[in-house]
């Protein structure tokens, strides 16, 4: 059955700045600050939530359903998805605007500094979850995408019956504690890093543990590190895996999210999905841009 990928279909701008912002930017300055980076490298690939963790899925063999929104500019994507074997009914094309934009900017340490043009995002909402897709549909993810796609695809997979992982992402600072809560007693997982984790918790009042008791498991990736995964108030610490390098972040965690995924959507059980999760976050960061990595192994 198919994994429904609720999230942003965007073209990124990759660009890299050989030194540290940490060096050019400074704390006692902010209130004014002007800072302008040299970036000697620019790229444009394709990228957004939906589209990484689509494209993540469907390398490990699964059925990806992508739930987007395109612009006038979009055709291409819509045209590459269906070349790789991804469904498109779900995606939508909007004529009035452009698809969304992400301008990503990685220095030495690789820091990220990202700006980001919703284009034809803010009208995801026109896309609809419907009972009947739960016959081919096992499992949805929420991923970062319009307010209000984001909001009426929760409760749509609720009512469908479809459980599904709630991927706040970037997209966590739109909303206030009561609405994130919202989000988690509608979701079957939830999935953040660190720092969105972080947040995540300030802003609700709910520790880890508290979190991982209203839902199925709460997964909290930490890079490098590998990952936890929360489960009724207990915490598991994953191993990372060693990548063979380190040369591009953009789309890690969208790689594991897509990995993680293909497991549920088998019935593993966390920690394998996670296992397989950060041994193809480390496939991904060797590879420049979020969908330019092939895979090395069977799953």
């Amino acid at each position: 059955m198919a994994a429904l990928i609720c999230g942003s279909l965007a073209f990124d701008n990759i660009m890299t700045f050989e030194g540290r912002f940490a060096d050019q930017i400074l704390p006692d300055q902010l209130h004014i600050l002007n800072v302008s980076f040299l970036v000697p490298t620019l790229r444009r690939d394709f990228g957004g939530c939906a589209g990484n963790i689509a494209y993540s899925l469907r390398l490990l063999g699964g059925d990806a359903h992508p739930m987007a929104m395109v612009g006038s500019d979009g055709e291409d994507y819509v045209q590459r998805f269906r070349d790789l074997g991804i469904e498109t009914r779900h995606v939508g094309q909007l004529q009035s605007t452009h698809t969304a934009q992400c301008m990503i900017m990685t220095d030495r340490d690789n820091n990220q500094i990202t700006a980001f043009h919703p284009g034809a995002m803010m009208q995801a909402h026109e896309n609809r979850i419907t009972a009947d897709m739960a016959a081919e549909v096992k499992v949805g993810i929420i991923a970062p995408d319009g307010r209000q796609a984001m909001i009426d695809h929760a409760a749509q997979f609720k009512a469908a019956g479809i459980p599904f992982v709630f991927d706040p992402g970037q997209g966590l600072p739109m909303f206030n504690g009561d609405e994130l809560k919202a989000f988690i007693e509608q979701a079957d997982w939830v999935a953040v890093n660190d720092y969105e984790g972080k947040m995540l918790s300030e802003r609700t009042g709910l520790s880890f543990d508290e979190i991982s008791r209203k839902v199925r498991g709460l997964v909290v990736t930490l890079g490098a590190e590998g990952c936890e995964v929360w489960q009724q108030g207990e915490k598991t610490l994953v191993a990372p895996v060693k990548p063979a390098a380190v040369v591009d972040p953009t789309g890690c965690g969208d790689a594991w999210r897509g990995a993680f995924l293909f497991g549920l959507e088998r019935g593993w059980d966390l920690l394998r999905c996670a296992e397989l999760g950060n041994r193809l976050g480390a496939l991904k960061i060797a590879q420049r841009g979020p969908q330019n990595y092939q895979l090395d192994f069977q799953p």
